[in-house]
């Protein structure tokens, strides 16, 4: 046996050995340990725990008022038309090398998760992929389009003569600007789609240059500029339902949500007037947050070990459940916005969003705030919950003063 042979076989089996090391949950429970078993100090951990207790939100519990409340209520069409529910406390949960040394509020509370939901949708993308429903993300996505074909009831009751001129479907990239966007563009925000979906245009969601100079200015080309647009979010999950056939759930329960040992609690929704008619089916299309209500509602422990997925590479106990090219294609920083990869997540490349951590963390997040801190290099993963978003680097900072390092 030549010594490349052996030195193989070594790595091997050293990597067999440190994968089987590696601890994973099962569903329902996730072991526990205090933190000076682990060589943290409790002392410092007790104080982060405090202080994102005593750092609640302090929007409104009641999410409805909370939307109306904010830049989001005085939008163009800023009527939410999906599920809300009122949130819980500050909530949160501290996983270092695989197990719980901390947690806080009600981990086990269902609540809206707003744009960690874009993760899951990102995620159902590179699923996508690893089928061969999508055969490069770099693709124009409208050769992979069928028109859509809107179920409407309240059109039964209507005149059918007078709505003789009027299409009975609709295309999501009819347009020669939208014609030119790829998968690529549509995951990283930099699509610029034009249009209208679900009642909600392009143009109102977060127009900061005012209405008239939005809906006047050309559209950007596609990956040139980034936008954080909830109505292009949704095109895409409209979009992957497409090439899907079956509800974007349905695919994340499956291939995702119960290999890893998720509760039966989570939902994702879409809204009141998404529906859809595939192969004879009647399908709500999801959304990508809850920017105008519905999204993914789940506790701190389903988000938690969604982030410990995406902390391990997309492996699961041996069973590799996001090819491990996708995340490493959802951590590359978008050319756009470097800070930004595929949709939701957030890098710290520049340090901007934890400037205490290292350069190779990366944060699922969405507004309220919910972050899940994803710490590769320090095998930390903390989920924080209802926390302002300016105070969740100082909680992340305060955990990694608990290592000791």
């Amino acid at each position: 046996m030549t010594k490349f042979y052996i030195t193989a076989l070594i790595l091997c089996l050293f990597s067999t050995i440190s994968s089987a090391q590696v601890y994973f949950p099962e569903k329902g429970a996730w072991e526990q340990k205090s933190p000076s078993e682990l060589s943290m100090n409790s002392d410092k951990i007790a104080e982060a725990i405090q202080f994102a207790k005593s750092h609640e939100s302090d929007a409104n519990p009641n999410l409805k008022i909370a939307h109306y409340e904010s830049g989001f209520g005085r939008e163009p069409f800023g009527y939410p038309v999906g599920p809300m529910k009122t949130r819980g406390p500050a909530t949160g949960l501290i996983i270092y090398k695989g197990y719980v040394v901390g947690q806080w509020g009600e981990p086990d509370r269902v609540d809206l998760t707003f744009s960690v939901a874009k993760s899951f949708l990102s995620t159902t993308a590179g699923l996508a992929v690893q089928e061969g429903l999508i055969a490069d993300e770099n693709d124009l996505v409208y050769p992979y389009m069928a028109p859509i074909y809107p179920y409407e009831p309240a059109k039964l009751m209507v005149n059918k003569s007078d709505h003789f001129f009027e299409e009975d479907v609709f295309e999501l990239f009819d347009t020669e600007h939208n014609r030119t966007i790829t998968w690529d563009h549509l995951l990283r925000q930099t699509s610029d789609w034009e249009g209208s979906l679900w009642g909600k245009p392009d143009w109102a969601d977060r127009p900061s240059e005012g209405v008239s100079k939005k809906r006047a200015r050309p559209q950007n080309t596609p990956g040139s500029v980034y936008e954080y647009n909830d109505t292009r979010v949704n095109v895409l999950a409209l979009a992957l339902l497409n090439i899907w056939r079956k509800p974007l759930p349905t695919v994340l329960k499956e291939k995702i949500m119960d290999p890893i040992g998720a509760s039966d609690t989570w939902r994702w929704t879409g809204y009141e007037n998404s529906f859809v008619i595939i192969d004879g089916q009647i399908i709500q299309s999801v959304s990508g947050g809850s920017h105008w209500g519905g999204g993914m509602m789940l506790s701190a422990w389903d988000q938690a070990r969604f982030g410990y997925l995406t902390l391990r590479n997309g492996s699961w106990n041996g069973k590799q459940l996001i090819a491990p090219e996708w995340i490493k294609k959802s951590k590359t920083p978008t050319p756009a916005n470097p800070s930004y990869g595929f949709m939701n997540y957030f890098l710290n490349e520049d340090l901007k969003q934890v400037p205490a951590a290292p350069k190779s963390a990366f944060l699922h997040i969405g507004a309220g705030t919910n972050m899940i801190y994803v710490d590769p290099e320090n095998d930390l993963l903390i989920v924080a919950r209802w926390i302002p978003n300016e105070d969740k680097a100082e909680l992340v900072k305060m955990v990694l003063e608990s290592l000791g390092k």
